[in-house]
């Protein structure tokens, strides 16, 4: 194999005392030296949060204050990472949501996991899970990185949802119980 050997011009006097690159990091120095700053003093100010912002994923509840997760899973199961674990529960006989199937016993988000890609909040068929616009996540150790269920609807709280789709299916199962059709 040939080596090429290159020639180099030497070095000028005004290139050897460095004085054009000094001049020109002083010209982009003052450039910006009048203009307004970005800088923003968080936690006091904070960003504007654009639209379709895809932050914290949450569990919300109905405007009855009900869980709107039924424990599908599928969220579970699209999530890239695999952050989030779901144990499904039963619901108790008697309760006011008894004509649900099931509802999760367990539901943990892995922060540390999440690359916030928006998919769980695509696939949920009940929209039990939004992402928020919460962006500032923190903890000192991997367990608190992990949102539980509790935690979850914390975040999550309620959303207004104007079909209230549970009433309607618990309507249904009363009128067949009762042997209307």
């Amino acid at each position: 194999m040939a080596v090429k050997v290159l020639e180099r011009r030497p070095l000028s006097f005004w290139e050897r005392t460095y004085l054009p690159q000094i001049l020109g990091g002083l010209k982009v120095t003052w450039q910006n030296i009048l203009r307004p700053s970005v800088t923003l003093q968080y936690p006091e100010e904070r960003p504007v949060i654009p639209s379709g912002y895809r932050g914290v994923p949450t569990l919300v509840r109905d405007p009855n204050g009900r869980e709107k997760c039924v424990s599908c899973q599928l969220c579970e199961f699209v999530c890239p990472p695999k952050a989030i674990r779901i144990t499904p529960g039963e619901i108790p006989a008697g309760a006011d949501t008894a004509h649900v199937e099931k509802a999760p016993r367990e539901f943990d988000i892995n922060m540390l996991r999440c690359i916030y890609c928006g998919l769980c909040q695509e696939v949920c068929p009940e929209e039990a899970i939004w992402l928020q616009g919460q962006y500032s996540m923190v903890g000192r150790t991997r367990e608190e990185m992990v949102n539980n269920k509790a935690r979850l609807y914390e975040l999550g709280g309620t959303l207004p949802d104007s079909h209230l789709k549970w009433d309607h299916k618990r309507d249904e199962a009363g009128r067949q119980a009762g042997g209307h059709h």
